[in-house]
């Protein structure tokens, strides 16, 4: 999996509100553009979100399906974005002693065509993708403790 870390100001729990809040997806997830259908029991194991990844009219519908959920803790999610392929994502949430957290994401490609990427790129695209999608993740939970 490829890994990237973030510390943030706000709480767990903030970050928590922030990733269950299925329609929050598409702004802090790099290259979504649109929530579809949001699975009422998100984020429990199982739930669905139903959202569009690209630019229009380029648009690809995707499936995010929860695989593990510890609240305020973890996030395992399974992304289907064919025909590019299926991600996993595992999201860790740590708390700190000055009230904030770290964040943890670590995702790769475990199906489909985009597996076929040589992993040193593969590495270098997600690194970059999913460090502006911490960020936004951050600047969202910040913004929510306020």
């Amino acid at each position: 999996m490829i890994e990237v870390r973030r510390t943030t100001s706000a709480s767990a729990e903030a970050v928590w509100k922030i990733l269950a809040d299925g329609w929050t997806y598409p702004a802090w997830v790099v290259g979504a553009s649109r929530m579809r259908r949001v699975g009422a029991e998100w984020p429990a194991v199982g739930a669905e979100l139903h959202h569009s990844l690209g630019v229009w009219p380029l648009l690809i519908d995707d499936v995010t399906r929860v695989l593990a959920a510890r609240q305020e803790r973890e996030l395992r999610l399974r992304g289907k974005g064919w025909p590019a392929g299926e991600v996993e994502i595992h999201l860790l949430l740590r708390p700190e002693e000055n009230g904030g957290c770290g964040i943890v994401m670590r995702e790769d490609v475990i199906a489909g065509p985009a597996k076929l990427i040589i992993k040193p790129v593969r590495v270098v695209m997600m690194k970059r993708r999913n460090t502006e999608a911490l960020q936004r993740l951050a600047y969202l939970a910040e913004g929510s403790a306020r």
